[in-house]
């Protein structure tokens, strides 16, 4: 899903999801199916995703035990999601399961799904880590130590925001994915996001992949609003 723009389909039912994605018929997508949907509809949500031929990130951050996530991923690999996360706050031996449970999880001939580390939400401010979490420090170093926590691990990337990729891909390497919310366009509004950018920042910034929910979803046009932000993120001149 690298170089993909992933639209978050913030959805409580497919019924919605249905009227959403029906107005995208000429396009494949990147999607997001996250905890509202995944949850009040199950798997066959990504059944449907697929069978629509977009590309699913099946984002439920996990973070539990390591053999409760790797019994977990197990299933979850058989589903089709083309990604899946967890948050890198669980801890080494966590991810290393997950990464098993994929594997043992994946039909044979088949690719298991990519998997990322959750570093620091896009909607944590620097006080609130300070505070909430008790983690002292900057944001930019929080990030910085879940990001190589997780290439220790063996996972694919990170989610972070867009102003932690040039870091990440400076002192880690340029090939490991980062994942970025917080997506806006310019003057948009920020909703619950604290360290947000707009499309043509995340490019600059170097970001392999945005996640854009309101903006998209929320829009009159959505199909509109889409290509443009498509076009501002591949650096299209509209």
């Amino acid at each position: 899903m690298k170089q993909s723009l992933i639209i978050a389909l913030d959805f409580p039912n497919l019924i919605q999801t249905e009227q959403f994605l029906n107005q995208f018929s000429s396009e494949k997508l990147a999607v997001k199916v996250g905890m509202e949907l995944f949850y009040q509809n199950g798997p066959s949500i990504i059944s449907y995703v697929k069978e629509q031929g977009h590309d699913v990130f099946l984002d439920l951050k996990l973070h539990d035990i390591p053999n409760t996530v790797k019994k977990a991923m197990t299933g979850l690999a058989a589903l089709g999601a083309d990604m899946v996360n967890v948050h890198a706050a669980g801890g080494r031996n966590m991810m290393e399961a997950a990464l098993e449970g994929l594997d043992s999880g994946t039909a044979a001939g088949k690719k298991r799904p990519l998997c990322i580390g959750v570093t620091q939400l896009t909607s944590t401010s620097q006080e609130q880590m300070n505070l909430d979490q008790n983690i002292a420090g900057s944001l930019e170093d929080s990030v910085l130590h879940y990001a190589k926590l997780t290439q220790q691990a063996g996972l694919d990337g990170v989610v972070c925001s867009s102003h932690e990729v040039k870091t990440i891909h400076e002192r880690i390497s340029p090939e490991f994915l980062t994942v970025t919310p917080g997506i806006r366009n310019a003057g948009g509004q920020t909703h619950d996001q604290e360290r947000i950018a707009t499309p043509e920042q995340a490019r600059n910034f170097g970001a392999d992949a945005i996640v854009v929910g309101r903006a998209i979803t929320g829009a009159k046009d959505p199909l509109t609003a889409y290509l443009d932000m498509k076009a501002a993120w591949e650096g299209i001149s509209c």
